[in-house]
């Protein structure tokens, strides 16, 4: 059986138009040995390419008002919250879903992404709010393998390291023995995609294993069941930063859910890079 020794790096909060790149090779410099998995946050990413969008330009249609006050309020609250197993202080969450705010949310949602979709109760389409000020959201990479290999491709000039970049995100893909599913658009080739709604309900609902989803792999053909493991080790040591969620990260700082600041987010330890290497019988350099 593979083993793996993994490490999480912090970098500091990345900001919108912050060369993503340098920081990376900066981060691993001297942590890094030919055969590693660099693997990095797609929110990371896209918070650093400025793939974000604020919500409080947005303008809710009367569908968007709808779901926010009946379909997440009622339908979730007290429907598929407690059929999901959802642990009660969410289905509380859900119960008092914010009106203006989460249609805000919702019609971005429906715009960009259609309304199964929406139909989410969060990280609906891979967008999400956590880990982001005020009432910004972080949009999902259109092109992830593309961005993989770049970031590669400049580790090997960069370090002379011949590493393998992996990107990940926190949405879950389930698994029933060899098969993989996951709700979240656009996931590395092997994890089929069940849209929105439909594919989270049906995961949770039957206890199926669940892991972060690897969204691109680069350097090396692996299968998908591997690609799961070091995703969810990633996952594991990069931690929350400041709250799994955007409820979270607002009782962290005690303030509203759109009043999270630049500044505070940047006192928070964040790791959006975690280095893997496979067996445990390889060593950490001094410098690592």
């Amino acid at each position: 059986m593979v083993k793996y020794k993994a490490r999480a790096i912090s970098t500091g909060y990345w900001h919108p138009g912050d060369n993503y790149i340098k920081k990376i090779i900066e981060s691993i410099k001297d942590r890094v040995i030919d055969g590693d998995f660099v693997v990095i946050s797609e929110k990371a990413i896209s918070t650093a390419m400025g793939n974000i969008v604020d919500e409080n330009s947005i303008k809710p249609s009367l569908s968007a008002r709808i779901l926010a006050k009946f379909w997440m309020r009622i339908i979730w609250g007290y429907l598929l919250g407690p059929l999901c197993g959802m642990q009660n202080k969410m289905i509380e969450r859900l119960r008092r879903y914010p009106l203006e705010s989460g249609s805000k949310h919702k019609q971005l949602i429906l715009q960009r992404f259609g309304l199964i979709q929406a139909l989410m109760f969060g990280s609906e389409g891979g967008v999400d709010g956590s880990n982001l000020p005020y009432a910004y959201v972080s949009l999902p990479l259109m092109n992830a393998e593309a961005i993989a290999e770049k970031i590669r491709r400049a580790i090997i000039c960069s370090l002379k390291k011949r590493v393998y970049v992996m990107i990940v995100d926190t949405d879950r893909t389930f698994s029933f023995r060899n098969f993989h599913f996951t709700y979240r658009p656009k996931p590395m080739r092997g994890i089929h995609y069940f849209p929105g709604v439909i594919g989270y309900v049906f995961g949770r609902m039957f206890r199926l294993k669940s892991r972060a989803t690897p969204l691109a792999v680069a350097g090396i053909s692996i299968d998908v069941e591997e690609a799961l493991k070091i995703a969810e080790i990633a996952n594991h040591m990069r931690g929350e930063g400041a709250g799994r969620t955007v409820w979270d990260m607002a009782e962290a700082f005690n303030v509203d859910l759109t009043s999270v600041s630049w500044e505070m987010l940047e006192k928070i330890t964040h790791k959006p890079i975690v280095v893997i290497r496979m067996n445990l019988t390889l060593k950490w350099n001094h410098n690592g």
